[in-house]
């Protein structure tokens, strides 16, 4: 077991909230909202006519392209073992430009080879981050780099893909997996579907950064019950945000 602890000192817990790149369409680069509307077209499956750019706000975010960064919640262990104490150390990163928060970010994976992990983490977080840093013209750290690489080279784990067990079908919520593993809810506050709102419209970036840190710790618990080890084990949680204030 205590091999299993040290070993955790290199999986980097991460989750990311991302807001629509302007608070309206309206706003957007002429080019870029060209694009939006073709992308809107295939959003609206409905037969009524949507007012062009209706969407923009709602469903941005959720693309590389018309969305942005604004916080990256991470979180790691480590394990002392002289004392055999368990620490779980949590930072979010969320400056006033998305170039500034990932630039952060950016220097944190250069640190060490890290593996990193989220939920849902390759089809949405690893990639956007990967996206999102490139438009910011910064050079892409290595643990988001993926050409050339051969599968088993590629440090990623996923927590969502690791619950699917090969059934590519299956979708699972980090809330129904916290759930069914009765680890506490990240659900305090806002949710996701607020984020955008909470930023735009109420400059709270943060209870955005707090829900964002709730759900690195919950992904962090929930790698650890699909490793078997049981919901009571002790470990202090640091907030390393709380340290700088």
């Amino acid at each position: 077991m205590t091999d299993f602890f040290s070993e955790l000192n290199d999986i980097l817990f991460l989750d990311i909230e991302t807001a629509s790149l302007e608070p309206n369409f309206d706003v957007l680069p002429e080019r870029l909202q060209e694009e939006w509307i073709k992308k809107e077209r295939l959003i609206n499956k409905s037969e009524e006519e949507a007012c062009i750019g209706s969407l923009f706000f709602e469903r941005a975010g959720i693309y590389a392209e018309f969305g942005k960064v604004i916080c990256v919640g991470v979180g790691y262990f480590k394990f002392d073992k002289e004392n055999e104490t368990l620490r779980f150390r949590t930072k979010s990163y969320a400056a006033d430009s998305e170039y500034d928060t990932l630039l952060a970010f950016s220097e944190l994976l250069q640190k060490k080879s890290w593996v990193l992990c989220a939920h849902n983490g390759k089809e949405f977080d690893f990639p956007y981050l990967a996206r999102r840093i490139l438009i910011n013209r910064i050079p892409l750290p290595e643990p988001l780099q993926m050409a050339g690489k051969k599968p088993w080279e590629i440090r990623h784990f996923d927590t969502l893909e690791l619950w699917k067990f090969g059934d590519y079908k299956h979708y699972t919520r980090l809330e129904l997996l916290a759930a069914v593993f009765d680890i506490p809810t990240s659900k305090e506050g806002i949710d996701g579907s607020q984020v955008n709102d909470a930023y735009y419209n109420q400059n709270d970036l943060q209870s955005i950064r707090e829900y964002c840190l709730r759900d690195v710790l919950v992904t962090a618990q929930i790698y650890l019950a699909f490793q078997g080890l049981p919901p009571e084990i002790d470990f202090e949680i640091i907030n390393l945000d709380l340290e700088q204030e």
